[in-house]
Parts: C-alpha cells; sequence; structure tokens
C-alpha cells in the first residue's frame, strides 16, 4: 500500500510511519506547514506546528530512509480554522481549533491532495482504531484516546485513514521509538492552541475581534459591570468575572450564557449551568445506526465525562436527550456520539454535531 505519513514531529506520528515502514508499505513522509510565521522551538509555539518540529520530522525520515517534504497549507489553516476560531467567538461560541484542524486540513485537505497524486491512505499518530468494518472506535488507552477530535471525518475519509498506534498505550510507543532509535522518544507531547504563541486567548482574540463592550448581569437582569468584549468569557467560566460585589447567597457565580449580539453575559449559580437537552447541527455520520431515533452516548469535550443519552435525527440536526445533566456545555463545541461496546475494542464513534442550543 502506498501511504502518507502525517509527520507532526512528535513521538505518535514517528513511530506510526515506522510501523508503516516495517509493515513493508511503501511510505512517504509530510509534515504540514500551517503557520507564514512559525515559531523556531516548541516552547515559544507551544503546539505542534514549529520549524523544530518540522526538522525532528525530517530527521525521523531520515533514520527511516523514507521520503521527506513540507507542505504548505497556511492559507487554508488561516481561513477555515484560525478564521472559523475567531468568528465562533465572535457568535459568543466556544469552538474547539483542534478539532476543526483535523476536520478541514489533516484530513479533508491533506487527504484530498494524497489521494490525488495516487496514495492509497493517510496515516496519523492519532489513538484510535479503525475496526475490520471500517468503523472508527476509542483507543484502548482510554487516557490518550483521541477519538473525540476525529469525530467529525466523513465517512469516505475515514476510509482512507490508518491509525498505526491507535491501539497501543502511549509507554509502549515511547519504548518503541527508542528501539528504533528515534529521536522523538522522550518528545513532550504538543499542547495549548498553535497558532497563539504566548498562550494568551484573550489577547489574541481582543486584537482580532477588537473592542465590543458590554455588562455582565446576573439572572435577575441586574446589572454587575461592564466588559470590553463577550469573548473574554466561556460558558461555566469562574475565574476572571472580577465582579466587585458577591452574590446574596454568598456562592461563587458561573458563566450561564453569552449574547454576543448585545454584549451580555450572564452570570450565575452551578446548577444553572445544567442541561438536559442538546440540539447540535452539521451533522456528521461515520456509522449507520446515525439515523432516527436511538440510544447512545455523547461527549462534549475532548477529555469531558460521557452520558447517556437519546438522539433523534431530523435532516442535518439531532436533538439530545441526556439521562442525566451535563455542566457548562456550549455552542460551538462538538458533540460526538458513541455506541458502547464491550467486545474487548472500544466503543463505536457514531458521529457527531456542532452544538447550536441546550436547554435545561
Amino acid at each position: 500500500m502506498r501511504v502518507l505519513a502525517a509527520m507532526s514531529g512528535g513521538v505518535d506520528s514517528s513511530v506510526a510511519a515506522a510501523r508503516l515502514v516495517d509493515a513493508g508499505h511503501d511510505v512517504v513522509g509530510v509534515h504540514l506547514a500551517l503557520s507564514q510565521d512559525a515559531q523556531q522551538t516548541r516552547q515559544s509555539a507551544r503546539g505542534c506546528c514549529s520549524l523544530e518540529d518540522s526538522a525532528d520530522a525530517r530527521r525521523v525520515c531520515d533514520k527511516l530512509g523514507i521520503p521527506f517534504y513540507v507542505w504548505d497549507f497556511s492559507d487554508r489553516f488561516r481561513e477555515e480554522v484560525i478564521g472559523d476560531f475567531i468568528d465562533s467567538y465572535a457568535r459568543g461560541e466556544t469552538p474547539n481549533p483542534c478539532l476543526r484542524c483535523n476536520e478541514k486540513i489533516k484530513f479533508a485537505a491533506l487527504l484530498d491532495r494524497a489521494l490525488a497524486l495516487g496514495f492509497d491512505a493517510v496515516a496519523t499518530g492519532h489513538y484510535a482504531v479503525v475496526d475490520d468494518d471500517g468503523y472508527l472506535r476509542r483507543s484502548p488507552d482510554h487516557l490518550k484516546d483521541q477519538s473525540y477530535v476525529l469525530g467529525v471525518l466523513e465517512a469516505h475519509e475515514l476510509a482512507h485513514c490508518l491509525f498505526p498506534v491507535g491501539d497501543t498505550p502511549k509507554p509502549q510507543i515511547r519504548q518503541e521509538a527508542r528501539a528504533h532509535g528515534l529521536a522523538t522518544a522522550s518528545k513532550p507531547d504538543s499542547y495549548d492552541i498553535c497558532f497563539i504563541p504566548d498562550g494568551n486567548t484573550q489577547a489574541f482574540l481582543g486584537r482580532s475581534i477588537g473592542l465590543r463592550p458590554g455588562m455582565i448581569v446576573d439572572s435577575d437582569g441586574t446589572e454587575l459591570r461592564p466588559h470590553d468584549g463577550a469573548f473574554n468569557f466561556t460558558i461555566g467560566q469562574r475565574k476572571g468575572l472580577d465582579i466587585k460585589v458577591p452574590a446574596a447567597d454568598g456562592r461563587p457565580r458561573y458563566v450561564t450564557g453569552i449574547d454576543a449580539a448585545t454584549g451580555t453575559v450572564t452570570v450565575g449559580p452551578r446548577e444553572a449551568l445544567r442541561v438536559r437537552s442538546i440540539r447540535a447541527d452539521r451533522l456528521k455520520r461515520l456509522h449507520p445506526a446515525m439515523r432516527g431515533a436511538f440510544d447512545c452516548q455523547v461527549q462534549v469535550r475532548a477529555h469531558g465525562s460521557v452520558v447517556d443519552c437519546t438522539a433523534n435525527i431530523d435532516g442535518d440536526t439531532v436533538v439530545l436527550s441526556l439521562h442525566e445533566p451535563l455542566d457548562g456545555v456550549a455552542p460551538g463545541q462538538a458533540a460526538v456520539l458513541y455506541l458502547p461496546c464491550d467486545d474487548g475494542v472500544g466503543d463505536i464513534v457514531l458521529g457527531s454535531g456542532t452544538i447550536c442550543e441546550t436547554a435545561a
């Protein structure tokens, strides 16, 4: 099989490529340049797209004896990931840029080019499993499972995806990298948002969106203090509210609502965060069970808890009736649906939607 291995410069994609080579596949490594102003080191970049990462990926490919290329996807990344991130916050949503990067860049754009160049599949270092029936499943390493951020793929994309390390615990991956003599064996995992080098998301959004003054109010509409922009807040936020007057009951306040159009940020007690109904659109279907009414589980954050629910799909919208409440669910997050399995593999990813509305 002719496989294009997406090389982030980390240990997971390094071992993924090594396993493909060991299995006898015709492998070519590619690193995605996502920024026209890439930082020199990972410490300053805080993500997975620094010049140092590109150099590490090249060294791994040299060690494995496979070709290596850098593909510039920075224009598309700026439009479809960074632009979407800014627009979502401007609408009062809470987006996941890593999820959108997987959806728009690492699979849609990369896979389109790979297939056009005659490759059979694209391989990454994600922790997830594609079973014998072609369905996406959780990784056995639950601490590293990344099936949530892959739930936004299309079924035809998944058919050309390989996750060579998805069934292996992370410590074993590092041992394997050391056995191959790969320099990335002890490299720390990437973290934070790669296009915000200093990690200051609020400052980045302030520069990108500009000041949009509004008011923080309580659940009764009482004005508590002005603010410079609703993008500074997320549903469920407790810290950084800077409200001088304590609540009448003395309990902590949380952000319970954001109206970006009026700039109104509503705060209230923790119980006001609890939702029992979620509506999501922009559906992605990865399993034939993703239709009509059915019982399943839903996860709304990359490392969040999973709850049982009943899903009802109507066209490109799903309404999820939760069997127990979730706290702090925000529009813009992805709702990824799972079918629990006890066959020793992992839960099946049915598909996903983008949350657009919640209700108590």
